[in-house]
């Protein structure tokens, strides 16, 4: 989960602030806890930066022109967005600070069922809710959990995940501007372990679907669809959203396709219903979908 909203299509990735702000906050987090620190960005933070952060349209046309809100609704929809959103980078570095969230999972049943097989599996989420909070969750004890992260975030927020990670069945594969990632996703995938992607940012890939979502054609990144493709994988979908202060609810979605199908077509499939899981959950939650850029562009 990043903490930047910028302006334009491409999404920065990175968590905002340096070294010592992170490593204060953890510190601060651990003596004061979350519920007092959640006052400071909704009394100071979120007003300042709804007024100034030109990004705050993109979130509006959503619930205008996407999810046909009025405008005062639109309005007030947009700033919650921002009010989750700040609980949710807090909430993340209560996670580096030891503090534990409780989880309703639905659709277990579904992540056991391709677990035990000895093939690896992709696991799909979206920048919705708070993925990193609760999605490491899902890990089985026999099978390796290989979370696809930004390469470009700060040094302090990789170093705060892997101590997080350090005595745990779960790896981070960063994914940058080169295309050694990819291979270590294959190779992943090859040894029978999980791979979890996030699949709503395209971030300037050249290979990309373009899907129906929220009444208009919107572009996805074809990646992640097409390495469950290559291999004719199991497809999970996986989403998490904040329900109270320390409560979060997981859900597990199988993808289906026909994995006899020509690649493209299976990609393409992949795509659709990822999208439509997507979409609806984004119709039920739209202020925990952290969409700063023209999706629809």
């Amino acid at each position: 989960m990043s903490s930047t909203a910028p302006e334009g299509r491409q999404w920065q990735g990175t968590t905002y602030g340096n070294g010592w702000m992170h490593s204060s906050l953890v510190k601060v987090i651990k003596v004061l806890g979350l519920r007092l620190l959640y006052i400071f960005p909704l009394l100071f933070v979120v007003p300042v930066v709804f007024v100034v952060n030109p990004a705050k349209r993109h979130i509006y046309r959503l619930m205008r022109r996407r999810l046909g809100y009025g405008v005062v609704k639109a309005v007030r929809k947009t700033y919650l967005n921002y009010c989750y959103f700040s609980k949710a980078v807090l909430d993340k570095f209560a996670m580096y600070a030891g503090k534990t969230f409780k989880l309703e999972i639905d659709g277990y049943v579904h992540f056991l069922d391709v677990a035990e097989k000895p093939e690896g599996f992709v696991q799909l989420s979206a920048h919705l809710g708070n993925y990193e909070i609760a999605g490491y969750t899902l890990v089985a004890r026999h099978k390796k959990f290989n979370a696809v992260v930004f390469a470009g975030e700060k040094g302090s927020v990789m170093a705060s995940r892997s101590k997080m990670f350090k005595d745990t069945n779960v790896s981070m594969i960063p994914a940058g501007q080169g295309s050694d990632y990819i291979f270590e996703i294959s190779s992943a995938l090859d040894r029978g372990e999980t791979v979890s992607i996030a699949a709503d940012r395209v971030n300037g890939t050249p290979r990309t679907v373009t899907c129906d979502f929220l009444g208009a054609p919107a572009k996805f990144p074809a990646g992640p669809f097409s390495v469950a493709a290559m291999r004719s994988l199991d497809v999970i979908y996986v989403s998490v959203l904040k329900t109270s202060i320390r409560k979060y609810k997981v859900s597990v979605v199988p993808l289906p396709y026909d994995k006899e199908a020509p690649r493209a077509r299976q990609v393409e499939q992949l795509c659709r219903a990822y999208a439509a899981r997507l979409e609806e959950e984004v119709r039920k939650n739209p202020c925990q979908w952290y969409n700063y850029f023209d999706f629809w562009a």
